[in-house]
């Protein structure tokens, strides 16, 4: 078996880049759909939102904060800013499920599914957070 060369490695590093940003687009379309749902205020997500034991008004607020951290997510220069706020909102959503009784595996987690995609994407995408973050040495 022959050592990897540099043109494989820049190949495999571009394939890891394109798999990250469509994995992003994957990611940024559930979460406009959802944080723009909640600025808009639409009346199936203020109730679940109401369902949760948070007041009403809060719900666009909460698309707020989800958008704005979404949109430094999206931004190369700020993506790890953003995945870490992703990171804090969504715990934020394991915790206000959980606190609810909501089902384990199909609604409290769901957030944490969500949370690894975004930071698988941001690895596969951003060679600086591979290098913060290796797998293997």
């Amino acid at each position: 078996m022959t050592a990897p060369t540099a043109t494989t490695a820049r190949t495999n590093s571009r394939i890891a880049a394109r798999i990250g940003w469509v994995l992003t687009g994957l990611i940024a379309i559930f979460l406009i759909i959802d944080g723009v749902s909640k600025l808009l205020n639409v009346d199936d997500v203020k109730n679940a939102t109401v369902e949760l034991g948070l007041r009403d008004e809060m719900t666009p607020v909460i698309g707020i904060v989800l958008l704005v951290s979404l949109a430094l997510y999206l931004v190369p220069r700020t993506a790890f800013l953003g995945a870490v706020l992703l990171t804090g909102y969504l715990g934020g959503a394991v915790l206000t499920n959980w606190r609810v009784d909501k089902p384990l595996f199909s609604t409290v987690l769901f957030a944490v599914y969500v949370g690894i995609v975004v930071w698988a994407a941001l690895y596969l995408r951003e060679p600086k957070v591979r290098a913060v973050m290796p797998f293997v040495r």
